[in-house]
């Protein structure tokens, strides 16, 4: 599997802080006064658009003439909004996204030093911004970062008899049948969110740990390669056997980030905004404790490290860029992607926001730590937007009845039409 790798773990926790983390440039859509611009923004929680909200009132408080229309879209609407701005050329002139190289690619936005100011960009951690380039120039803007580690609840753990955090898929299964046996009700042994809202992110972990993923060595697209036949045939067979909740191919992550808040869910893939986005809101004394991904040999443990980017589109034929580079310099001062980072619960990806926050080393650190080698979505490749559409609609139909194989054949067929 190509990697897309990192840098060292003391070099992110000095600078993440432990973070309380067509072809063509311009478009005629939307005909702007260079003054005036509009921002599409990811929803991450519910605290997501006051924030926006207040940030915004600020810059059009201390930059004068100068308007932003904020939309905010749901992640699970959000792929299918990108689709119609830019096939309706309606593109927002800032977007919050987790792709950028197929906007590159066909020249809709700005390079990075086109975007935000050399101290800006200057600003911006080398492991992150290494995955924003598209043939080796960068084009997004690294925004948050995440990783993603095991979770599981220590007190269904002590009733079903599991000692320890399992490291290997057969100390998994094991577990899960122990918490089945002991028929708690209501909880569910393993979480397993294959819906559209992030089917691609869980299954990469298990097929990473499995020595699979999502290209070859060379870079060449290897979605349905044995690794991940295999990875998926497992899945299923968990599912068959009732160890995880009734129908993952329709459940997304948040739905099973809640249920493990509530206490209702033995084991999951769980990611570092955790504790701040879910479990805190709910039950700040739940017992749970935060362990290497499993891996199939039980020795391996790679990690998923995941970032979103802001992207600038080009307008009228440039004439958006002073606006936008005026509002993405505020954005990202240290005090107000701080403050984001400490609201959300992600990590830094900048210098300067790393070091303004102070939070709980003893959750933070594992999660920076694994960091310096976790594996990223192949987000450089423009045909990342076509596959990662295809698992998000398909990987589930494995464990609901279909065939891993063939559905793995399947989403190959699309990664190939790319390119």
């Amino acid at each position: 599997m190509k990697q897309h790798l990192a840098g060292t773990a003391a070099g992110l926790v000095l600078a993440l802080a432990l973070a309380g983390c067509g072809k063509g440039g311009s478009s005629d859509s939307g005909a702007s006064d260079g003054r005036t611009i509009t921002f599409v923004a990811a929803k991450y929680d519910e605290d997501t658009q006051p924030y926006w909200e207040k940030l915004i009132k600020d810059f059009e408080a201390r930059t004068p003439g100068y308007k932003v229309n904020l939309e905010v879209v749901d992640w699970e609407q959000m792929d299918s909004k990108v689709k119609t701005y830019i096939q309706t050329k309606q593109q927002p002139d800032v977007l919050n996204y987790n792709k950028f190289s197929d906007f590159a690619r066909d020249d809709l936005i700005y390079k990075a030093d086109e975007a935000v100011s050399a101290k800006v960009l200057g600003d911006f951690l080398p492991l992150f911004a290494d995955q924003a380039k598209y043939q080796g120039v960068q084009y997004g803007l690294p925004f948050i970062s995440s990783a993603r580690l095991f979770f599981y609840n220590k007190a269904i753990f002590k009733q079903a008899g599991v000692t320890a955090p399992p490291k290997s898929w057969a100390e998994v299964e094991a577990a899960a049948k122990k918490i089945k046996k002991a028929k708690k009700s209501g909880v569910i042994p393993l979480g397993l969110p294959l819906g559209p809202e992030e089917a691609q992110g869980e299954f990469g972990i298990w097929s990473m740990n499995n020595g699979g993923g999502w290209v070859d060595d060379s870079g060449k697209w290897a979605v349905d390669q044995p690794a991940n036949v295999e990875t998926l045939t497992y899945l299923r067979k968990l599912t068959k056997e009732g160890l995880t909740q009734p129908n993952p191919e329709t459940t997304n992550r948040k739905d099973v980030f809640n249920q493990f808040a509530q206490g209702r869910i033995g084991m999951i893939n769980g990611a570092v905004f955790m504790r701040k986005g879910f479990i805190d809101p709910v039950d700040k004394d739940l017992d749970y404790g935060v362990a290497p991904l499993p891996s199939k040999d039980g020795t391996t443990h790679n990690t998923l490290g995941v970032q979103d980017y802001l992207v600038a589109f080009k307008k009228d034929g440039g004439k958006n860029r002073e606006a936008v580079n005026k509002f993405l310099d505020f954005v990202y001062q240290k005090e107000n992607a701080s403050t984001f980072l400490s609201t959300e619960g992600f990590l830094s990806v900048t210098k300067s926001a790393g070091d303004a926050l102070s939070s709980d080393t003893a959750y933070y650190k594992p999660f920076v730590d694994a960091l310096a080698g976790a594996r990223f979505a192949p987000a450089d490749n423009p045909g990342w937007a076509a596959v990662d559409g295809a698992v998000k609609q398909q990987i589930g139909t494995a464990v609901a009845g279909g065939d891993p194989k063939k559905v793995l054949e399947k989403i190959q067929k699309t990664a190939q039409k790319t390119g």
